[in-house]
């Protein structure tokens, strides 16, 4: 790995575990539970306690009642299931989409491992371009942001439908996943719906405010990232600038209405704006 890179990961890395220390370590805790009770250990029935805990099992061999006892099963697995297609290598404040996601994604793995969570990583274009399966770990938790930082993908489109369906059969326990996109798809709401089942997911849209509102800047050559394709617009016309606000406002409009359909808390994030707010509200709508 060259010096540059190495600079890069070591700058993520203290930024990411400085915030999820400082910030997000209490918050993270009560945003994100766990799996539920696992049964810890059986003891005598006390007054008080619930008659449905008894183990009758237990009760009927030593002819006196027994009750099991729970404790919360506090270890999660989160995924991080990363949308890499071309559409992300797009910013206009100094930060491109990829490197917003990169940033983020490392914050919440290291917010993970500090309570002593699993993490990996699901890479996704318009296929599977990597997965990094769950463990835990500082060296782990490296790893994930160097293949963030330096991976390429194959391809350049986008099927979410195709990540989901992955992620639905690899991951066969329940568990947390952050959908880090900025949704340039379409036709994925039947996948979403079987892994919202079975999973807790979180929606991260990553935006850029350009996407909002195209600026006046005379003739222009678009490059889209995803098709290769290129046209020249005059973005001068007020009505091309209005199409094109209208088109990204019911895009946004789309998305929010699926992931609302299933239940799925979600935020969005900007490039060159701060995320740490964003994502601790996120936090406490979750912990509340």
């Amino acid at each position: 790995m060259d010096s540059e890179i190495i600079k890069k990961v070591r700058k993520i890395e203290i930024k990411a575990r400085g915030l999820s220390q400082q910030l997000f370590s209490g918050e993270y805790h009560s945003a994100f539970k766990g799996r539920g009770m696992a049964f810890s250990e059986v003891r005598e029935y006390q007054y008080g306690d619930d008659v449905r805990s008894i183990d009758w099992n237990v009760t009927a061999r030593l002819n006196h009642p027994y009750v099991k006892v729970f404790e919360e099963e506090r270890e999660l697995t989160v995924m991080l299931l990363v949308d890499v297609s071309g559409s992300n290598r797009f910013g206009t404040h100094h930060q491109f989409k990829e490197e917003l996601v990169a940033e983020v994604a490392a914050t919440l793995a290291f917010s993970a491992i500090q309570n002593n969570d699993k993490v990996g990583v699901i890479l996704f274009s318009d296929k599977i371009e990597k997965f990094i399966p769950p463990k835990k770990g500082s060296s782990h938790i490296l790893r994930i942001i160097r293949e963030l930082i330096t991976f390429r993908p194959s391809s350049n489109g986008t099927d979410l439908s195709e990540a989901l369906r992955y992620f639905t059969n690899v991951i066969k326990k329940r568990c947390t996943a952050f959908l880090l996109s900025d949704f340039y798809d379409t036709d994925y709401a039947d996948a979403l719906k079987i892994a919202a089942h079975k999973h807790d997911i979180v929606s991260i849209r990553i935006a850029d405010e350009k996407e909002e509102h195209m600026p006046n800047l005379g003739l222009v050559k678009f490059y889209d990232p995803e098709t290769g394709e290129t046209i020249w617009i005059d973005t001068s016309e007020s009505q091309i600038r209005h199409e094109f606000a209208t088109r990204y406002a019911g895009h946004v409009t789309r998305v929010g209405e699926i992931f609302s359909k299933y239940g799925i808390d979600q935020t969005v994030l900007y490039t060159g704006e701060d995320y740490v707010k964003e994502l601790r509200k996120l936090f406490k709508r979750r912990g509340a």
